[in-house]
């Protein structure tokens, strides 16, 4: 999906949050599966109410992971690139649950995606319910929604992956330092690890 900076009714420049609050707030702290060890780290920007997103980790991930991941060929990592407020929203409440419940809540939002991401004025709702069925209360769902911090540390993010790799779709790869932009399907993921430049 291109990214439209206008799609999350704000700019992510206009909402800066100090480096120190950053870092200390571990809900943004990295996400990842694979051994530290791998040789290829494959960093996965994604948005959560992106089709081609789902897609790629409803019918490529599990080989991927089943077969790059678990054989100590690469380490993917996932990063959160909103592309408008339900998709911040969820990635918020995700990153919120505890990391060994983060893959699985992805995994639950990209397979419900048409359920939730695209129920006109339920979206919050249907997303509740979703986070409630992860172990999550009401009280502490309506504290991540209301969190307007840590969603800025979202977005900062966001604003540091435009930057520093110029990522301006999702679903967008880097292969160590290499970039592809779009999904792929898994010959030519598995021919990017291949050929990503070792350091």
């Amino acid at each position: 999906m291109i990214l439209s900076r206008r799609t999350l009714g704000l700019a992510a420049a206009a909402l800066p949050l100090a480096a120190p609050a950053l870092a200390q707030d571990g809900r943004l702290g990295p996400r990842g599966v694979g051994q530290a060890s791998a040789p290829v780290v494959v960093t996965e920007f994604f948005s959560l109410t992106c089709g081609h997103c789902a897609n790629f980790h409803n019918n490529v991930w599990p080989r991927v992971r089943r077969e790059l991941v678990e054989t100590g060929r690469i380490r993917l990592v996932w990063r959160d690139f909103p592309l408008d407020g339900v998709a911040l929203l969820a990635a918020a409440v995700a990153r919120a649950m505890p990391e060994d419940r983060y893959e699985p809540f992805l995994s639950t939002l990209f397979q419900t995606q048409d359920r939730w991401a695209f129920a006109q004025g339920r979206q919050r709702e249907e997303l509740q319910r979703l986070a409630a069925l992860a172990g999550m209360d009401a009280r502490s769902f309506d504290a991540v929604a209301a969190d307007q911090e840590f969603h800025r540390g979202i977005l900062q993010q966001r604003l540091e992956a435009e930057q520093r790799w110029q990522i301006r779709a999702t679903p967008s790869f880097l292969f160590n330092s290499r970039l592809h932009t779009g999904g792929l399907p898994f010959e030519q993921f598995e021919r990017m690890v291949r050929e990503a430049p070792r350091a």
